[in-house]
């Protein structure tokens, strides 16, 4: 990968909202997940991704979620638990067309549901699109 490969990588983890030192916790990894994404988090926090298993705060949180995954306002939810106040969520979901696609409209019910505000989505990779999920303390603070 060239020099400038990279640094649009990193480009898109930063303009994810990820920063350095930052505890990045990781839900719903699979097989199918974008692995150059998680390596440019990774880059840009300067250490590895926790997974599920961790059991202390975390600044953010990656959540890849697809249609069959089960309920994805549940999936918010138990997401926040362990999420630093004023912290975010990027849900992962595939994009148009791809298995497991979910609908903009469910992303907008389930986020208001667990009392988050959604973002716009962005490209995530060749085959995800990312939803940038903020509490509500962490959208004040935005403006």
């Amino acid at each position: 990968m060239s020099a400038t490969a990279d640094h649009a990588e990193k480009n898109l983890a930063e303009r994810l909202g990820f920063q350095p030192d930052q505890v990045v916790q990781e839900i719903g990894y699979d097989d199918d997940v974008d692995q150059e994404l998680r390596e440019s988090i990774e880059e840009v926090i300067g250490s590895e991704l926790v997974d599920e298993d961790y059991d202390d705060v975390a600044d953010a949180v990656v959540l890849w979620f697809r249609e069959d995954d089960g309920d994805l306002t549940d999936a918010l939810v138990d997401a926040i638990a362990y999420m630093e106040e004023g912290g975010s969520i990027l849900l992962l979901t595939p994009k148009t067309g791809r298995d497991g696609y979910v609908e903009p409209s469910e992303i907008g019910e389930a986020a208001t549901t667990a009392g988050l505000t959604a973002a716009k989505s962005v490209s995530a990779g060749k085959d995800w699109t990312g939803s940038r999920l903020a509490t509500p303390k962490a959208a004040a603070k935005k403006r």
